[in-house]
């Protein structure tokens, strides 16, 4: 998929069902994207951060999906707090390694 990682995607497929897949995927890809301050020329690897928290605080259920992306869109450091990756740069990728059952690699 265009404009996320393939680690991305095998997330958003573990907290959510199909037919909520794509819909979450463009929100990602839509909000939390270029979009956000000082993200402009990130690449998809680079929001992964951001993208990881949003899923995280969602827990799989889209009206928390929702709030987080708005506070995503709001100040995404906010998410980062909230998720746990505020202060270490990796904190995302151990979680979604964790997550993931040490199945990601580095995309």
């Amino acid at each position: 998929m265009d404009g996320v990682t393939a680690r991305t995607v095998r997330l958003v497929d573990q907290y959510f069902g199909p037919d909520e897949r794509d819909l979450v995927i463009s929100e990602l890809v839509d909000r939390c994207g270029n979009d956000l301050p000082w993200h402009q020329s990130a690449s998809p690897t680079d929001l992964e951060r951001v993208r990881f928290a949003v899923l995280k605080l969602s827990e799989g259920d889209l009206d928390e999906f929702e709030s987080a992306v708005a506070m995503a869109t709001t100040d995404w450091r906010d998410v980062l707090v909230c998720a746990g990756f505020a202060y270490d740069t990796r904190a995302h990728e151990t979680w979604a390694d964790a997550r993931l059952g040490n199945s990601s690699a580095q995309e």
